[in-house]
């Protein structure tokens, strides 16, 4: 039996690419008693007579899924927040980069929008990215215009299956349009009275571009810490795992413990103090978490 991957679901169907063709397929009853539903991004055997008349007989096991999006087996996460139109925000960067970090997927982050700022708010974006770059994240400062920023996006997109990740309005498909046109995706204007965009993709699909995969999401939908446990956190902070075996206690939170290599890593400005707060903040929301039953 031939074995494809999952491009796109909707309404019931999913359409599996194989050997350069789409086919159309439906689930096996036997998924649903399982409890088990494909998602995009899956690798299955499938059986089809026709384009438009398959079956996905079997579901190869995930390295990673995420529920939302649904999409599975993610190489790296493509997170792209703007410079302004809506204003950078790290603290909303941070939460995307721990959700991303949660499910072992390398994360690298565009900056778009940068043709909007002035010098100073230029320079401002720069020290971000520097300081980014130095916890290990690849950082591309990108205008839809400019054409070394966009070639730059398209080497890191080839041969892998990328997720791409943002809040609405920073111009996640405007950017995939840019990089390749035949795309289309819809965009939709920021909302002045909002300051943010409103929701253009309407459901998972995986696009070929630039050698590799690449999912244009409905966004997540939720950026809550949901099963992320405290003890986690921390290993979501590269630069905290690179100093970790010099704290004091093993197991440390890097809060009220005492020699904390972490907490000596900031005051000494090794690692960002802006980081650390946001990473307190996290903190703080896991442990006043309701316990789900």
């Amino acid at each position: 039996m031939p074995v494809g991957k999952i491009i796109k679901a909707l309404s019931g169907f999913y359409y599996v690419l194989y050997e350069g063709h789409v086919y159309q397929c439906r689930g096996r009853g036997n998924f649903r008693k399982k409890k088990v539903s494909p998602l995009v991004g899956d690798t299955v055997e499938f059986k089809a007579e026709k384009q438009d008349e398959g079956y996905i007989l079997s579901i190869d096991k995930r390295k990673n899924e995420f529920v939302r999006p649904p999409i599975a087996n993610v190489d790296q996460a493509l997170i792209v927040t703007s410079a302004a139109n809506p204003e950078f925000n790290a603290l909303l960067l941070d939460r995307f980069l721990v959700l991303v970090e949660a499910k072992r997927i390398e994360p690298f982050v565009v900056i778009s929008k940068m043709d909007q700022l002035d010098e100073g708010r230029a320079n401002d974006m720069k020290v971000y990215q520097q300081m980014y770059e130095s916890v290990g994240y690849p950082v591309i400062l990108s205008a839809v215009n400019d054409a070394e920023s966009m070639e730059q996006i398209r080497a890191h997109l080839a041969g892998r299956t990328t997720v791409i990740a943002g809040q609405s309005g920073v111009g996640k498909s405007s950017l995939l349009n840019t990089i390749d046109p035949r795309l289309s995706i819809d965009t939709d204007e920021i909302s002045k009275s909002l300051g943010r965009g409103k929701h253009t993709t309407r459901h998972v699909e995986l696009y070929e571009i630039s050698g590799g995969l690449v999912a244009d999401t409905p966004g997540f939908s939720s950026l809550e810490f949901g099963d992320l446990q405290l003890e986690q956190l921390p290993e979501c902070f590269p630069e905290f795992v690179q100093v970790q075996d010099d704290c004091k206690f093993r197991g440390c939170l890097h809060n009220k413990e005492p020699k904390c290599a972490v907490k000596h890593g900031v005051e000494e400005g090794n690692i960002s103090k802006q980081r650390y707060e946001h990473y307190l903040q996290f903190l703080e929301e896991i442990q006043n978490r309701k316990p789900r039953y």
